[in-house]
């Protein structure tokens, strides 16, 4: 009718993505959407419903990727190819967690990581990569387990080396591949395959072998397992 304006209501898109997950799973759902920056999915069931907590990036996934958030809450091993892939490519929505302030201490009885940092930046990344980088609070009883003696914090932009490695004991060549391992992270950076966000790629191997003390260092590590 002339002069009369039509009004076409479409739902909330949390209330679409929860009917479509419900649809998906089979079963009621109460969905919290939630700016958790470290977690970004998960689910509790109680006697009377199961409870499903999920980031805010998800008011964009489509259909293949709640089918699979659906697969995971029946079945936190399914095979979830879509829900991961979607999780690597949207992590720049993800806030990061509110910084408190923080003491990065590179300096350390045996050997000053910022001055390490500074050599390996300019022989290997003409000095291009911009992270800070502290030794850890506690020293791991274990020992040298290459699993545990660095990593890199890509939302903080900060590498942490284990202070196991701060003794006499250990080669400077091996501590300075340890940071040169947590160096490549920021520098390769992340790559989606498959659904999957591979951190130690082609790529990154091929680079990390062009560490001078390459050798040495993978010499020493296995002897001191």
């Amino acid at each position: 009718m002339q002069g009369e304006q039509l009004t076409i209501g479409f739902p909330e898109p949390e209330r679409l993505i929860g009917d479509t997950l419900r649809r998906f799973a089979g079963m009621p759902l109460h969905i919290v959407f939630t700016d958790n920056s470290s977690s970004m999915i998960s689910y509790r069931t109680t006697v009377k419903q199961t409870v499903v907590r999920m980031h805010r990036m998800f008011l964009a996934a489509d259909e293949q990727v709640l089918a699979d958030i659906a697969a995971f809450i029946k079945n936190r091993s399914a095979a979830t190819p879509a829900l991961r892939g979607f999780i690597c490519s949207h992590g720049h929505l993800v806030r990061p967690a509110r910084q408190h302030s923080r003491t990065v201490v590179s300096s350390g009885r045996v050997y000053d990581l910022s001055a390490i940092f500074a050599k390996l930046n300019a022989r290997y990344f003409s000095g291009a990569l911009l992270s800070a980088i502290t030794w850890s609070r506690r020293s791991p009883r274990s020992g040298v387990r290459r699993r545990n003696l660095g990593s890199y914090d890509r939302k903080r932009e900060l590498i942490r080396i284990s202070r196991y490695l701060d003794r006499k004991s250990v080669p400077r060549y091996y501590v300075e591949y340890v940071v040169y391992h947590e160096m490549l992270h920021e520098a390769v950076g992340v790559q989606q395959n498959n659904g999957r966000c591979l951190i130690h790629t082609a790529e990154f191997r091929r680079r990390e072998k062009l560490f001078r003390d390459y050798d040495l260092a993978m010499a020493w590590e296995k002897g001191s397992r």
